[in-house]
């Protein structure tokens, strides 16, 4: 602020008082706020929505490009997503622990479905002795779970305003392993996708076999169906959200209790394997390999912990023992499927899933059976819209503190982060294909990501209680988070050694790349926030006005008479004392650039308008307050976008000056950083282009570009 002043006051001595240029002004530049009125020829029009719904207004054609193809693919875009929101559909939804549970349990929860099988298919390369090494794995992994949901419990009395693993390292351990952390979750998140979508695939085709050759199409074209999905805004909330999961509780808690009651009435006496062939020896590296493998039925925990902020009060407990539900319910299922495996002789087979085969030896090929495989694969498509949920918001995370493109911050149409979205389908639909949806193939990528964030979050809250002596159970907390910190990097250095060269590799390789491409973008942001930064000593001033020159600010022409629509579309023939200028200086923040494109207008001695858009009116009132400890030396009018669109409410309101005072020249001047490499591109926002574009059309605009060139 004390620089702005200073800046503020070195402007105030080269121009005349604010009141002269607001005098000036050939136009009235309040037209209303946000436009429902003003129906541009070129650019569609504002309609109001019919009925109750979350949002104000929506734009039905507000962004149309003037081109016919443009205009095509804007309307197939409109039918997919439906219109624009605006902002005040954002409503915080407090869910009861009822809801909760289902809701933000479905990915751990559904891990029942493929980590058991997982961890068997690795010992049955043992054969039979592999094969009686899977009740002492399942008992470790079972601990596992107990422990970390335990730390995570602690995780949450932590944070109470919600404590992802991305933001309890990097706020105890720096900004390098929170990065990692971000990395691995990302990985995280896209094999969630993958794996979930091709375990709900194969449950889909072990009762139905015929379509098992169309695997690859059947989950693209689910992971198409999720995408559109949530850039329509779907939000995880309500029954529609919960039954999915709650179907899949009561079918493998149907399935455990009916094989239990069959095996009770054979007094446990498990049933014989079929012959194996042992492809390998029972070795600790094979053990390692299959609790590696059958740890990722631990995926999915710490999404609870993530959204406290989401419970009814009090939040923390009520997360807390909604915690507590998953982890035991995780804990039933996860044992209890283990248990029939052991007791009915199942070990894995590839045309049909373990839980299908239990589910046939215990309820044939009836109802029963096809509820189980229904919900198996309802539940794990649920499980791949949750990622879909939480990639965008780690994205979002990163960007917010320089380490991803800041496009990653922009919320769409309808209130999601559309471009995390839309990342996390192509990354997701890429390894799905090239893998050619085989579980088993992608497991050992899943497992790396997963358990790397558990480590890291889990040492950075031993740091939080170690900086936190004085608070009541500082101690027990330590101890719970240091034992699922320790089994947690066990399970990761286990999974990367063991299968590095089937897969883990690739985790690792990507994890790294990630974090040093973070590390990358941050520094450049670092550099591009120096070079901008306001000094006075390099501030660019328009130049001295003669004595007497306020008479140059007014306007010197007359309004025009009012005319037809074709005559005012038409750009006759002027003389140069006849042209009359209005100079409109649209401006994203008060920075170096935003000020040389201010004092290249005011240089002019003509009048000058800046323009501001802001997506909310609190945002718009920091940005007037900016403006006035500036100085207030020129005309601000400032636009509240709720839809949050950049490029077509400039359009509107600029066309709307132009049909005010048709007869003036509206030369509109844009700052714009130019960077020195065409990658470092991606990472700026690219609205001077775009708006270069949209107002080209335009009669009697003039568009102006004022580069701000980056240092290298």
């Amino acid at each position: 602020m004390t620089i702005l002043r200073r800046v503020g006051a070195e402007w105030g001595q080269v121009l005349e008082a604010p009141e002269v240029w607001r005098s000036a002004l050939p136009v009235d530049p309040d037209l209303g706020g946000y436009p429902d009125a003003v129906r541009p020829k070129r650019f569609g029009r504002f309609v109001r929505l019919v009925g109750r719904t979350p949002a104000v207004e929506a734009r039905s054609a507000a962004e149309a490009p003037p081109s016919p193809l443009g205009r095509a693919g804007h309307h197939v875009r409109r039918l997919l997503l439906g219109p624009p929101l605006s902002a005040t559909a954002i409503a915080t939804e407090r869910r009861r622990k009822l809801v909760a549970l289902p809701v933000l349990s479905a990915d751990a929860l559904s891990s029942v479905a493929y980590g058991p099988e997982a961890m068997l298919a690795v010992v049955v390369l043992g054969g039979v002795a592999g094969l009686r090494h899977s009740l002492p794995i399942a008992a470790v992994i079972a601990f596992m779970m107990l422990a970390v949901g335990v730390s995570y419990r602690q995780t949450i009395r932590a944070y109470p305003h919600g404590g992802g693993s991305y933001i309890v390292a990097d706020d105890n351990l720096g900004r390098v392993p929170g990065v990692v952390v971000a990395a691995g979750l990302m990985i995280d998140y896209i094999m969630t996708v993958a794996v979930s979508i091709a375990s709900g695939v194969q449950a889909i085709t072990s009762a139905l076999p015929a379509l098992a050759p169309s695997t690859v199409l059947i989950g693209v074209a689910v992971t198409v169906v999720l995408l559109v999905g949530n850039l329509r805004g779907v939000r995880q909330a309500g029954t529609v959200f919960a039954l999915p999961t709650y179907a899949f509780i009561i079918a493998v808690l149907a399935l455990v209790a009916t094989g239990l009651a069959d095996a009770a009435g054979h007094g446990f006496r498990p049933t014989p394997t079929p012959q194996l062939p042992v492809t390998e020896g029972v070795t600790l590296l094979l053990v390692l390999r299959a609790f590696a493998s059958g740890s990722t039925a631990m995926t999915g925990i710490e999404a609870i912990s993530n959204a406290v902020p989401a419970f009814r009060p009090t939040e923390w407990r009520n997360a807390r023992t909604t915690l507590t539900w998953m982890v035991v319910l995780l804990i039933v299922l996860f044992a209890g499927t283990i248990a029939l495996v052991h007791l009915d002789g199942v070990v894995p087979r590839g045309d049909e899933t373990v839980l299908s085969q239990l589910a046939r030896r215990a309820f044939g090929d009836g109802l029963m059976y096809g509820y189980v495989q229904a919900a198996t694969a309802a539940i794990l498509l649920l499980a791949a819209n949750t990622a879909f949920n939480d990639f965008p918001r780690v994205l979002f995370l990163l960007a917010r503190s320089g380490h991803a493109p800041r496009m990653f911050l922009r919320i769409g149409d309808r209130l999601v982060f559309s471009n995390g979205i839309i990342l996390l389908a192509l990354a997701a639909i890429a390894i799905f294909a090239g893998f050619a949806g085989n579980t088993q193939s992608l497991i050992p990528l899943y497992a790396v990501g997963v358990f790397l964030a558990f480590t890291l979050s889990q040492a950075g809250m031993v740091v939080h209680w170690l900086r936190r002596r004085d608070q009541a159970h500082w101690r027990k907390s330590l101890v719970f988070n240091a034992t699922g910190g320790l089994l947690s990097a066990i399970v990761f250095l286990a999974a990367g050694i063991t299968k590095f060269t089937e897969g883990a590799w690739v985790a690792v390789l990507v994890i790294g790349l990630l974090t040093l491409l973070a590390l990358r973008i941050r520094r450049h942001y670092d550099l591009c926030a120096k070079a901008l930064a306001l000094h006075p000593r390099a501030i660019e001033l328009p130049r001295q006005s003669a004595p007497g020159s306020a008479r140059r600010l007014r306007p010197t022409i007359q309004p025009a008479a009012p005319a037809d629509t074709e005559a005012e579309e038409d750009e006759s023939e002027e003389y140069p004392e006849e042209v009359g200028h209005l100079l409109v200086v649209p401006l994203a923040r008060l920075d170096l650039a935003g000020m040389r494109a201010l004092a290249y207008a005011a240089s002019f001695a003509q009048p000058v308008l800046a323009l501001h858009l802001s997506p909310t009116e609190t945002e718009a009132e920091r940005f007037r307050g900016y403006w006035a400890t500036w100085g207030d030396h020129l005309p601000l009018e400032v636009v509240v976008s709720p839809h949050r669109a950049i490029v077509a409410p400039l359009v509107h309101y600029i066309e709307s000056l132009h049909h005010q005072r048709p007869d003036l020249t509206v030369t509109v001047v844009l700052p714009e950083v130019v960077v020195r490499h065409w990658w470092q591109r991606i990472l700026h926002n690219r609205a001077a282009p775009r708006l270069r574009r949209a107002l080209r059309p335009l009669p009697k605009i003039v568009i102006t570009s004022i580069p701000f060139h980056l240092p290298r």
